[in-house]
């Protein structure tokens, strides 16, 4: 990692500073996926000849009806596992929906970028930001850019480093900055979004193994998270501020991967300032053709059963389409008020840049979705978070300890296994009618698994946006990798989840509303 800091380094920086060395002594991370998919194999095969499995009562998520399951490890080595691995190969990564996510993502980025768009909003942003309250800014904007589901990560963590480039400052930290805000926080916003429908669903359905009367509405966590989201955004900003950026130091634009990155200039000039007012014009007459497709009632875009907008909708579940298309527009007309992007042909020619520098990512891509489908079809994930359930509920402690103790399992079994929805399918029929039996409302273990479920996002390799973050900071320093990102993030997730549980018990012991 390149920086210019001369300043005595405290023991924290050195100890961050060895965890990267360490960690980027590790290989490529492909190499460590097939690592990893080895050693997934053989241990499924010892597992599953010893017989491991367990029994626990799930939701199922087409009934919605509680029923007891039995899972068992599932070996790769056995006949029916031989033809799994065989047959699987194009099905795992035609379904890993990240590569689709993000291609749809950066169809409409690489045209906004390619006109210079982003570079022009960056440098306005900058402009109108007094310097202090950047930071403060970008992890604000983070932390709600989980209503567009994964595509924060795809925006928003490489404009935070162009924007930090841009006021002289490091711009991996603008990175670390916006990964954290983005992965850490992913389960809070101020906006009902539509993962909320789903949790709620499977929290409604593990409450009636209870009191068979008993529901939580969508906005039942509302103010629980808006705290949240407030909470965590000054968090993020003093420990990028005190910890992050002092460790960093000064950057040196010639430990880039070219060698050199553009100046960003201090002022718009007169083309430009034109192209950020055709690209206001553009994105009012996009987002007048979406009113038209959501507003009314019975419109294309609202739920046809329901006829609701926010949540289990056409529109929600289709908002990259909606992010991809505002990137587009506006990178185009930007393009034409600003003389930099004219033609169709040129969109096109954007379009196919940004595609292709997106090779490596997407091998990569394809090897992780073979590790992830291998691994899910073992079991291996589901039985080690049921044991670990199953021993903290046997360990017959208070409501709040077991609630904290709850969170501290989540995060565990996060670092293997990412999906909130999957956890949750799981977690829910165990902990909240046990936690309602001690006379702990489902509100509280819904938002307890909020904040287990987010801050180990920002370290986990299997995160599927964890190796586009580190592509990301190798653009700016080609010596970047694994261990980078990690040391990196490290003091965002050991600071975001004690605090957060902190504030969590304090809620919980004030018996302070959690929503509506």
């Amino acid at each position: 990692m390149a920086t210019a800091n001369t300043a005595p380094k405290t023991v924290m920086q050195r100890l961050l500073d060895g965890v990267e060395k360490v960690g980027n002594m590790v290989p490529h991370p492909v190499i460590i996926f097939l690592i990893l998919i080895g050693i997934v194999i053989v241990l499924s095969a010892v597992l599953g000849a010893f017989g491991a499995a367990v029994s626990y009562d799930r939701i199922n998520p087409d009934t919605h009806q509680i029923e007891t399951a039995s899972t068992e490890i599932r070996s790769l080595l056995n006949v029916e596992g031989i033809r799994f691995l065989y047959a699987s190969l194009i099905p795992n990564f035609m379904s890993f929906t990240a590569v689709g996510l993000m291609i749809a993502a950066m169809i409409g980025a690489g045209v906004a970028e390619e006109s210079g768009l982003v570079t022009a909003l960056i440098r306005k942003l900058v402009i109108v930001s007094p310097r202090w309250a950047l930071t403060y800014i970008l992890a604000f904007v983070g932390i709600l850019a989980s209503i567009a589901a994964d595509a924060g990560y795809l925006v928003l963590i490489p404009l935070a480093g162009v924007a930090y480039l841009a006021v002289g400052r490091h711009p991996l930290a603008g990175l670390a900055l916006g990964f954290a805000a983005v992965a850490g926080a992913f389960t809070v916003n101020m906006l009902i979004k539509p993962l909320d429908a789903v949790l709620v669903e499977f929290t409604n359905d593990a409450a009636r193994l209870v009191d068979p009367a008993r529901s939580i509405g969508l906005a039942s966590n509302v103010w629980f998270s808006i705290a949240s989201v407030i909470f965590l955004t000054f968090i993020i900003a003093f420990i990028t501020d005190r910890m992050i950026s002092p460790r960093l130091g000064d950057y040196k634009p010639e430990a880039a991967a070219d060698g050199s990155i553009p100046d960003q200039g201090a002022t718009l000039s007169e083309q430009e300032s034109r192209g950020l007012r055709f690209a206001l014009y553009g994105l009012i007459g996009l987002l007048v053709v979406f009113l038209l497709l959501t507003l009314p009632s019975g419109a294309p875009l609202r739920n046809p059963e329901t006829g609701e907008l926010i949540g289990n909708s056409p529109f929600m579940n289709g908002l990259i389409a909606l992010i991809m298309l505002m990137f587009l527009v506006t990178g185009w007309t930007y393009g034409i008020g600003a003389g930099t992007l004219r033609t169709l042909s040129e969109v096109i020619a954007a379009i196919e840049k940004s595609i292709k520098n997106m090779g490596g990512t997407i091998f990569l891509f394809f090897v992780l979705s073979q590790f992830v489908s291998y691994f899910t079809y073992t079991n291996i994930g589901t039985v080690m978070a049921l044991s670990l359930s199953g021993a903290l509920q046997a360990a017959n402690i208070g409501a709040l300890p077991l609630l904290i103790g709850f969170i501290v399992v989540v995060a565990i079994i996060d670092l293997l296994l990412t999906g909130a929805i999957a956890k949750w399918a799981i977690f829910a029929p165990v902990f909240v009618p046990l936690l309602m039996k001690l006379g702990v409302e489902p509100e509280a273990v819904l938002a307890a698994y909020r904040v287990g479920d987010s801050p180990m996002n920002a370290i986990t390799p299997l995160n599927a946006y964890f190796a586009l973050v580190v592509g990301f900071a190798q653009k700016y320093d080609k010596s970047a990798g694994v261990g980078t990102i990690v040391s990196l993030m490290l003091p965002y997730v050991v600071l975001m989840f004690v605090l957060w549980t902190a504030l969590f018990a304090v809620w919980k012991a004030l018996g302070l509303p959690w929503g509506l």
